[in-house]
């Protein structure tokens, strides 16, 4: 039978702005988001019974229902038993590149790529909006995972308008080797601190007023590299930047250099830098290493 073989890239956050709550826990956001050349691999293959088993290469990386492709797969299993029963059970293979817990959607990423490849193992025929929506339903960075691209994120992030494609760009990702932060606790911390600023749900107006995301959105449709960098915003950096002190000091390495703008990435701990060319970004890499000599990750 058919297998599939499929890349999960990684995301980072060109903007991120924290609007206020929602009826449901989560918090109104806008961002942009953008896709990069970063990746996992996940290999897709039907067995012979009607179970899914995960296996990756990443001793971090859960094996079971904890696991988002783990339950991308359940997902699917659930809402197409006959599809199940047709078909068998799904081995996913996940091959690891993006780093675990780094603020870059890997996880989502991976669970983006097992809807898409059971869709096809299993002659589904769902559409790109019928796996967003399922998607959803797993994370809310999932949705955008599956379209890839560039684009304004809203409501949880799970809103997607597409944004003409970004060219011309080169990213520098960097990342302390054994640092890793809790999404759930940058937005509860942040919460904590700014949640009196917050618009209230119902205040329609106040949270109209509140977007700022307009400028960065026509940075991009003028391809405006230089006001793009400018631009570079993340409301999370306002509570991880002060606790996590490592961060701080790789995007202020970063600034120090000839980059277009360099920021943390959703709730990090990785930072990345927006330069012109290879050739620049390989420069930025040296000149980071240099700086730093604590082990970290960086990736051209």
């Amino acid at each position: 039978m058919r297998s599939y073989s499929l890349l999960a890239p990684a995301k980072i956050n060109l903007y991120l702005e924290i609007i206020g709550d929602r009826p449901d826990g989560y918090h109104e956001l806008a961002m942009v988001l953008q896709s990069i050349d970063l990746a996992d691999r996940i290999d897709l293959r039907p067995i012979g019974t009607d179970t899914i088993r995960v296996r990756c290469d990443h001793p971090q990386v859960p094996p079971d229902k904890n696991n988002l492709a783990y339950r991308a797969a359940d997902l699917l299993a659930k809402q197409f038993p006959d599809a199940l029963a047709r078909y068998g059970g799904i081995e996913i293979v996940i091959h690891k590149q993006i780093p675990v817990a780094a603020g870059l959607a890997g996880g989502s990423a991976n669970a983006a790529a097992v809807l898409v490849g059971i869709d096809l193992l299993w002659e589904l025929g769902l559409t790109q909006s019928e796996l967003q929506e399922l998607g959803a339903t797993l994370g809310s960075d999932v949705p955008f995972c599956i379209a890839g691209g560039t684009a304004l994120a809203t409501g949880r992030g799970e809103k997607l308008s597409p944004l003409p494609d970004l060219d011309g760009f080169c990213v520098v990702l960097a990342k302390y080797r054994n640092l890793s932060i809790s999404t759930a606790w940058a937005y509860q911390t942040y919460r904590q601190k700014f949640g009196s600023t917050y618009c209230p749900p119902e205040d329609l107006e106040c949270r109209r007023e509140r977007l700022h995301s307009g400028p960065m959105v026509g940075a991009i449709a003028h391809k405006d590299r230089s006001k793009i960098g400018q631009l570079l915003h993340n409301d999370l950096e306002k509570v991880a930047l002060p606790v996590y002190e490592q961060v701080l000091q790789l995007r202020q390495a970063f600034e120090s250099v000839s980059v277009l703008g360099a920021m943390m990435s959703g709730s990090g701990p990785t930072v990345f830098a927006l330069v012109e060319s290879r050739a620049a970004a390989l420069e930025v890499e040296a000149k980071v290493k240099s700086a730093i000599a604590l082990p970290i990750w960086i990736f051209g």
